[in-house]
């Protein structure tokens, strides 16, 4: 890593993009794919049982009482990205296809990540007691204000239904482990102190299968055989473009607002993100016999671009010697 610094590359960047390089070249099928999945699954609980442990049960009830923090992080998730992919029709037909603004639309509707958005905040320095809360509240409440949103906003059936086992994964994965983590809180923080930077390995490792995981499944499903270069450049210039104004809008809110660092590093990192793990499944149920894998293309590519800005940022936030020091 510190050699890697001598030429401004970041570590965790490059290990990023190499699995995004791996996934597309040696994507996982099968009886493979399987064990990709429990292994993504059991990092991501183990990395919420560490996240559990670290925080004392004060730290996490604060979080719980935070709500005005929490709003705000749902009316970016909910709200604001809303009303910027509604905007984003003025662009159809002439610059982005009717196919394609579906999808962006689409990725504006879906709940945040929670993993990545608390990986990040935590390399970050900042409130995770808050980015768990926010981060999970938003996925949860996701389940029901997604279809929703997409029964009031797009063309679909009007038949939409999600499963609700989104639910019970979201409880045994992530709030199930974290509640493992407070309860064990008293036996292991001695041992999770003393080796703290080899844990906190866990937080990249998690993003790392995430990102494998995603474009590998992208392979595996021939998403990119089915669009022309030129249309998957205007989305990728259209999801750059949405993620930089929303990047600037929470920067500037939490600002305005008057939280504190550590609480406006869980606004920009839960208020930015889209998840491709909740976005994937429903898309499958409410656009029920139509092109999904166009469909969700546009959150495909949304997706990674906002895993490789947010670590580089998070990193920048990291390396901050000033609590107050860092602008974004």
């Amino acid at each position: 890593m510190k050699f890697l610094s001598r030429f401004y590359i970041d570590g965790f960047i490059l290990a990023i993009v190499t699995v995004a390089i791996l996934g597309s070249l040696f994507p996982v099928s099968g009886s493979g794919q399987t064990v990709l999945d429990w292994a993504t699954k059991i990092a991501i609980g183990l990395l919420f049982l560490l996240y559990g442990a670290r925080l004392s049960p004060t730290e996490a009830l604060q979080g719980l009482k935070h709500w005005r923090l929490h709003s705000v992080v749902f009316a970016s998730t909910f709200v604001l990205f809303p009303l910027i992919g509604l905007a984003l029709r003025i662009l159809v037909p002439t610059i982005i296809t009717d196919e394609m603004y579906t999808g962006i639309l689409y990725l504006c509707l879906v709940p945040s990540t929670v993993q990545s958005s608390i990986a990040f905040t935590s390399i970050a320095r900042g409130n995770v007691a808050g980015a768990i809360v926010s981060a999970s509240f938003s996925n949860l409440l996701g389940v029901f204000v997604t279809p929703l949103l997409v029964i009031l906003l797009m063309n679909t059936t009007g038949e939409a239904t999600v499963d609700f086992s989104s639910v019970i994964d979201i409880v045994l994965q992530l709030l199930l482990p974290f509640m493992i983590g407070q309860l064990i809180r008293p036996l292991v923080i001695d041992w999770l102190t003393k080796y703290a930077a080899p844990t906190k390995l866990v937080d990249r490792g998690s993003i790392l299968l995430v990102v494998f995981s995603a474009f590998s499944a992208s392979m595996n499903e021939h998403i990119w055989s089915t669009v022309t270069v030129a249309e998957v450049a205007v989305v990728v210039a259209a999801c750059c473009g949405l993620l930089a104004a929303v990047l600037g809008i929470t920067a500037l809110a939490g600002k305005k607002l008057g939280f504190s660092l550590p609480d406006r590093i869980v606004i920009i990192f839960c208020g930015s993100k889209k998840s491709l793990a909740t976005g994937l499944p429903m898309a499958s149920v409410l656009f029920a016999g139509q092109p999904v894998g166009l469909i969700v293309l546009p959150l495909m590519i949304f997706h990674q671009i906002q895993l490789i800005v947010c670590a580089a940022l998070a990193q920048r936030y990291a390396k901050r010697t000033d609590p107050e020091s860092v602008t974004t």
